[in-house]
Formats: C-alpha cells, structure tokens, sequence
C-alpha cells in the first residue's frame, strides 16, 4: 500500500457523473474520501457511501485549503457544462478560476497527486486518420467559448506542471454513458428516450464514447501510473448515431428514430438560434455551436492510455446495455 492509499483522498465534483464513480471506486478499495461539495449540490449520486464531505466553492480558496488538509491526492472532477449560456462569464470563472485557486492549494498543502478531469474537447482535429494525444489544438477560430474555458483550463494544469511542480496528471474524457446518472447527463438520458422509443428523430452525427466506470477507473490508474505533466485520452470507441441508437433500441424492442442528415439539422440550429435572438431569448440550447461540437470528434487514439496506466476499456454495448437496464429501473 502506498502513502496516497493511507492518507485521504479527496474528490472536487464528487457528486457528478464522473466524480461520484470515482468516489465509488475509491470507496470500494477501502480508501478515506472526502469529498468537497456545495451545499446546494445534489448528493443523491453519493448518498449512503461512507465518506466524509465537507462544503465550500472552487471560487473560495479558503474553503479548498481547509478540504485538501491531510490529502494526498486531488481528484478534480468539478466541470461547468453550461454551453448553453448566453453570458459566458460564469463558464470561464467556474472551469479556469476555480481550477487555479485548486491548483495553488494543492501546492500550499503538499498534494502528491493532482489528477484533472478534462475533455476531449481540448485535443486537436485529424482529418486524416485517430487523434492522439500529441496533435496541437488546431481549432480555435471555430471552438465555441465553452471548449475555450476548457482549453484554458488544461493548458494552465500543464503550465503549472510544468513551472510550479504541480504533480498533475490531464485526462481527455470522451461522451460519457453508463449507469448511476441520477442528474442525469443530457446525452446519457437521451439514450434512454431513443430506447424507450421516445425520441422519434435523431440527426446523423457521430461522437466517441467512453463507459463512466471505465472513465472513473483511468483516473485511479493516472493517479498510480500516470506521468506528471501528461494528458492521456480516455476514449473507447468511435461510434455513429444510427448504430449507436440501433443497439439501444433493439434492447427495448423498439424502432429506431428517423435521421437527419446533419447539414438538415445545422440548418434548424442556425435558423432558431436566429429567432431566439430576435425575440431577446437567451440561454437556448438549440445552437449551431452544439450541433457543430455533436459532430466535430472523430476516433481517438487511446493507445497512450493503455501502454502507460493500464486501461483496458469495457465493449460499448455493455456500457449500452448497462445503462439502459439502470435507467430502466430508476424510472420505469
């Protein structure tokens, strides 16, 4: 057992998606969690495991020195999503800001492991075969605020890997899906309602995709195998819609949706992003920047990831199978 296995391990984010399996998997091998939480956060992801929580923001540093406190590894799980958001401000604040202030205190406190949960939204595009880790980001003119904040985000973990000695680790974590989804995560649901025949249209765009327990088990594996100042692709297979939610619908014993030809789909976008302006609408999630990101991602190399942590990824159709049954169960 090593010194990080004895001491407390602590979780920010730990009750979303990806942070609340990492919390379980740490719990399953017997480790001391503490998880940092907002009060207003939804612990039902977390409810009646046995870990301590205590309270306090990403933007209140103090509140972040006080849980690192006897730590000696930082899973960093804490993400805002909201894409959507006509006033980015609150995006950059919440995924750079926080993520500094966590970062300082980490070195303030000694941290031995600091391991980021990032996106695949960070790495660059290759038309002509798999991304790997080592393509540079070659989209910004195109990248929508959101996948900027998060780039800024990755690109300040690697600085301070680099310069301050943070002992970080990166992970570009694909579309996750899987069961235990109790916010649920939009995509994730939205397998669910293909499933249960209650999506009738679909657009034909592809993503790739990763198990969330295989997700939560590359960050473990990072924290003990993982090379200070790398980032690792945690991606499991490439997949497109139409066979993608042919499986999920062949479960449920219902039909397929009808599909869209994405072009179809950019051209709705652009024209309701246009109304909603027009009416003074703000927050709107039907975008051209969301149907440009549903269909941006190509097949990532996770061959890093499996040489250097050992990570040896489930088939999707299990992940498929396993959360449509969770979901399946939770609602009926």
């Amino acid at each position: 057992m090593t010194d990080t296995d004895t001491k407390i391990t602590l979780v920010t984010g730990g009750s979303g998606f990806v942070g609340s399996h990492i919390v379980r998997q740490l719990v399953e091998q017997g480790r001391k969690v503490r998880v940092l939480l907002r009060k207003s956060s939804n612990q039902h992801a977390i409810k009646g495991l046995p870990v301590e929580i205590v309270y306090g923001d990403v933007l209140d540093p103090e509140s972040l020195r006080k849980a690192m406190e006897g730590c000696g590894t930082v899973f960093y799980s804490v993400v805002d999503p909201r894409f959507w958001l006509t006033d980015q401000t609150p995006i950059f604040r919440n995924n750079v800001d926080g993520l500094v202030n966590a970062m300082d205190a980490a070195l303030e406190c000694g941290i031995e492991r600091f391991v980021f949960t990032s996106t695949m939204g960070t790495l660059g595009i290759n038309p002509d075969g798999p991304v790997t880790e080592d393509i540079p980001f070659n989209w910004l003119d195109r990248a929508p605020p959101y996948i900027k904040a998060r780039l800024e985000a990755e690109n300040r973990l690697l600085a301070y890997c680099r310069d301050k000695g943070l002992p970080g680790v990166a992970l570009c974590i694909a579309n996750t899906y899987g069961p235990e989804d109790y916010q649920p995560t939009p995509h994730n649901h939205a397998l669910w309602d293909v499933a249960r025949g209650a999506m009738p249209i679909g657009i034909d765009v592809g993503q790739p995709t990763v198990d969330i327990r295989d997700a939560a088990q590359a960050a473990l594996l990072a924290e003990k195998h993982g090379r200070i100042g790398e980032r690792y692709i945690i991606a499991n297979e490439y997949v497109r819609n139409r066979d993608f939610y042919a499986m999920a619908t062949k479960i449920r014993g219902n039909k397929s949706p009808r599909f869209l030809p994405y072009k179809v789909g950019y051209g709705i976008a652009w024209v309701a992003e246009r109304v909603m302006k027009l009416l003074g609408r703000k927050d709107f999630l039907v975008s051209t920047d969301a149907m440009y990101l549903s269909d941006v991602f190509r097949e990532l190399d996770n061959g890093k990831a499996r040489r250097e942590l050992g990570w040896n990824p489930r088939p999707l159709e299990e992940t498929v199978r396993d959360a449509i049954a969770w979901f399946a169960k939770r609602e009926g």
